[in-house]
């Protein structure tokens, strides 16, 4: 079919909340084809059930210059296939399907963390280089997302879903196979690359299944997997590397991984609405022998080089101009740097410095895992307060009291890592470190969910751009952090190498209360953010 270039003057939404759906709810970002189209889109195609089914929009074609009637395809009223409105029993399988996914993710990346120095012996390279299997994992996170995430957006969530963790799966066999370092080197550079594409996505699918005022609970469920799988992962490791050697670390890898790729690619279908709509303006064109059914990444006239630009090259654009981005991005960093820190700092402190296994070791990470699920626990009630503070406002409040519950619990990670630090002696009873995980766990959901909130909302339509600068700059720092942290703590000891993490941890607590109080001025000189006043010249 002819796709016309519009001439109308309208464009995106840009107030967070211009446009709503059916229900009054506000305009998802994360759900919504916002890069795949041109500023002159009209998005309720994928907010607003229809009772036709379709949404009469004239557009001058640039064919025949006259003004035609397009029929974009939407969701009939209770629709069937529309995912939100799927039963919740099917809706609650799916999340749990999407989050144990992530789970196994974030389990591999630190399982193997519970014996490094098995295959720098059989390999006979020393223990950086072991080190550096994790590094080239965590580097891969980083760089995947820029390439899945707007693949997601052409081709749907379930092709990437199904093709990526295929592969991954794929290359965990040469890892529990392999013969020298190089090849573990390379092959968890690919699995690191192929596991991060359910990480990005995992926050759409959540999106495109549940509605705004139903997914508190939902979203919770999602946020404690990311962190549970790196406190579970030593844990389990622990036993299973005293027991059967280090490659079955990778076979249990390969097990959890298959049951995920089976789970996701046979019993989850494709819930990205775009693609389903435009399946369905597909079929009709050929049942109803009318081309004017389409829909709007259908319409959009900018051809596939360009979009490509724009997805590759925004992250980028708003790290390094967007100090929002900036900042955010580097406290996020520090605190996955933090996490990836630990699996190396437990073992120094309790195996090297109270003799103890690597089992016994993994145990140590329970308090941390409590910790991540209390504060998951309490997600829900966080989103109630905000509602409430959005109420207060006309439900238009400032982006920055997404940042409240980051304000308080900033704290919680430099308090965490202080008692990490000054119980750290070998001669000190084992439960003092070992408590120090509970602070921290408790505070790194609410921290996460703060930031992801505070970009989203700040930048919008821009939204998946910024989370992907965020993922890329904390994956490199995260990736460099096992490098050198066994290093840091022979030089400086245990409690002050611990005390130097938890003095920058201190620092960051500046950032949510600088954005607090400046964040609005910050976004009103931004380009690519939105203040009150340039929402006001929207609607003049």
């Amino acid at each position: 079919m002819n796709t016309p270039h519009s001439d109308h003057t309208h464009t995106a939404p840009t107030s967070r909340t211009v446009s709503v759906g059916s229900a009054g709810e506000r305009l998802d970002y994360l759900d919504l084809p916002v890069r795949e189209v041109s500023d002159g889109a009209d998005l309720r195609e994928y907010t607003t059930e229809t009772r036709a089914g379709e949404i009469i929009r004239p557009i001058k074609s640039n064919v025949t210059g006259q003004l035609e009637d397009w029929k974009l395809v939407t969701f009939t009223i209770d629709d069937p296939e529309n995912p939100k409105n799927w039963s919740k029993l099917y809706k609650w399988y799916c999340t749990m399907v999407v989050a144990f996914t992530c789970f196994v993710v974030a389990f591999a990346s630190s399982v193997i963390t519970a014996d490094l120095t098995g295959p720098a012996e059989d390999f006979g390279v020393s223990r950086e280089v072991s080190l550096v299997v994790v590094t080239v994992f965590v580097v891969g996170f980083g760089i995947g997302p820029m390439v899945f995430a707007p693949m997601s957006e052409m081709l749907g969530r379930r092709p990437i879903y199904a093709v990526t963790l295929f592969i991954a799966v794929i290359f965990v066999i040469p890892c529990a196979v392999s013969k020298n370092i190089g090849t573990l080197i390379v092959c968890r550079m690919i699995d690191g690359i192929a596991f991060s594409a359910p990480m990005t996505l995992v926050g759409g699918t959540l999106a495109d299944l549940w509605r705004n005022e139903e997914r508190g609970v939902p979203m919770a469920a999602f946020s404690a997997a990311p962190f549970i799988g790196p406190a579970i992962g030593p844990l389990a490791g622990g036993f299973l590397a005293d027991n059967c050697g280090w490659r079955w670390l990778y076979w249990l890898q390969l097990i959890l991984s298959f049951v995920a790729w089976v789970l996701i690619t046979f019993t989850v279908p494709e819930t990205y609405a775009p693609i389903l709509l435009k399946r369905r303006a597909t079929k009709l064109r050929k049942t109803e022998n009318d081309p004017q059914f389409t829909t709007e990444t259908e319409l959009d006239p900018r051809p596939l080089g360009q979009k490509l630009r724009v997805f590759l090259f925004r992250p980028f654009q708003l790290l390094f101009l967007e100090p929002i981005v900036l900042f955010i991005a580097i406290y996020m960093s520090v605190l996955y740097g933090l996490l990836y820190m630990f699996f190396v700092a437990y073992p120094i402190v309790y195996q090297a410095g109270k003799g103890w296994s690597a089992s016994s070791t993994g145990l140590m990470f329970i308090p941390l895992a409590i910790g991540v699920l209390m504060s998951a626990a309490c997600a829900p009630f966080v989103n109630k307060n905000y509602l409430k503070i959005s109420e207060q406002y006309g439900g238009k409040p400032p982006a920055e009291k997404r940042l409240i519950p980051m304000m308080w619990s900033c704290w919680l990670i430099p308090v965490g890592l202080f008692i990490f630090a000054w119980t750290s002696y070998p001669g000190v009873h084992w439960f003092g470190p070992c408590i120090a995980g509970w602070p921290v766990g408790f505070g790194f959901i609410f921290l996460y969910n703060s930031a992801n909130n505070y970009l989203v909302d700040t930048y919008q339509h821009q939204a998946a751009s910024a989370l992907a600068a965020k993922t890329f700059l904390r994956s490199m720092w995260g990736a460099s952090t096992v490098l050198f942290t066994e290093q840091m703590y022979e030089r400086l000891g245990y409690q002050w190498a611990s005390s130097l993490l938890a003095f920058i941890a201190l620092a960051c607590c500046a950032i949510p209360y600088v954005f607090y109080f400046k964040g609005e001025a910050i976004r009103r000189f931004s380009r690519y953010a939105f203040s009150d006043d340039e929402e006001k010249g929207t609607k003049a």
